[in-house]
C-alpha cells in the first residue's frame, strides 16, 4: 500500500502509488509515520531522487520528510522552488529568470515569503485567473476539478496514474492557474522545468 507522502499539482499531500522523478521537503511535517501538517517551514524546494552518496530520511523522527513528485512542474504548481544545495544549476537558472521577470536578485528568504504568499491562502493553495494566451508552458491549471499541465500547443491533464492524452490548449478566456504567480512569472521569463517524458515535448 501507498504511503502518504506523495505531491499532487494542488499542493496535497496524498496516498497514491505513484513516485516520480524529484523529492519535495517543506521541513518535518511527520509524526509516527503520519503527516501531521502541510508544511513547517516556508522553504519549499524541489530536491534530486540522490545526490552525492546522501540517502534521504524515511519518516526519521526530527527529521525533514521526503515527499516524491512526478516532475518539477508538479512541483512548482504545488509552491516549490528547485533546492540551491543538490540542484544549483537549476537554482541558478531559476534566480535569472526571477531578476528578468522582477528586476531583482532576491535573497533565499525574501523568494520564499513571497512564494508563500502566493501559493497559500487561509492553508489552502491560492489560484489566480490568468489569459490563456499569456500561460508560459510548464504551468499547471485547473480543468473542473482536474488539473492540466500547459505545453505550448496543448493541455496534458495529470491524474494519479501519471499523464493522460492531451488536448488541445485554448488561447481564448481565462484560465484557473493553480502555479502560484510569482513561478508563471520566472516560467514565463526563461525558467524551463524538467517535465516527466510521458507529457511529450514542450514545444
Amino acid at each position: 500500500m501507498a504511503e502518504r507522502n506523495r505531491m499532487t499539482p494542488f499542493g496535497e499531500i496524498v496516498a497514491i502509488e505513484q513516485r516520480g522523478m524529484f523529492l519535495g521537503n517543506r521541513g518535518n511535517i511527520h509524526r509516527d509515520r503520519t503527516i501531521v501538517r502541510p508544511w513547517q517551514v516556508r522553504r519549499w524546494i524541489t530536491c534530486a531522487l540522490a545526490y552525492q552518496g546522501w540517502r534521504a530520511p524515511r519518516w526519521e523522527p526530527g527529521r525533514w520528510t521526503p515527499l516524491f513528485v512526478w516532475d518539477e512542474a508538479v512541483a512548482l504548481a504545488a509552491g516549490h522552488r528547485p533546492c540551491a544545495l543538490c540542484r544549483r544549476a537549476d537554482y541558478a537558472a531559476w534566480l535569472d529568470a526571477w531578476v528578468r521577470a522582477f528586476g531583482v536578485r532576491p535573497g533565499a528568504g525574501e523568494m520564499d515569503r513571497r512564494l508563500h504568499d502566493d501559493r497559500v491562502e487561509d492553508r489552502r493553495q491560492r489560484r489566480h485567473p490568468a489569459a490563456w494566451r499569456d500561460l508560459p508552458a510548464g504551468t499547471f491549471v485547473a480543468l473542473g476539478e482536474a488539473p492540466a499541465l500547459v505545453l505550448d500547443d496543448r493541455l496534458v491533464p495529470w491524474s494519479p496514474a501519471g499523464y493522460g492524452e492531451a488536448l488541445d490548449r485554448p488561447f481564448r478566456g481565462d484560465a484557473a492557474v493553480l502555479t502560484p504567480r510569482s513561478t508563471v512569472a520566472v516560467l514565463g521569463s526563461g525558467y524551463r522545468p524538467v517535465i516527466h517524458p510521458s507529457a511529450g515535448s514542450s514545444g
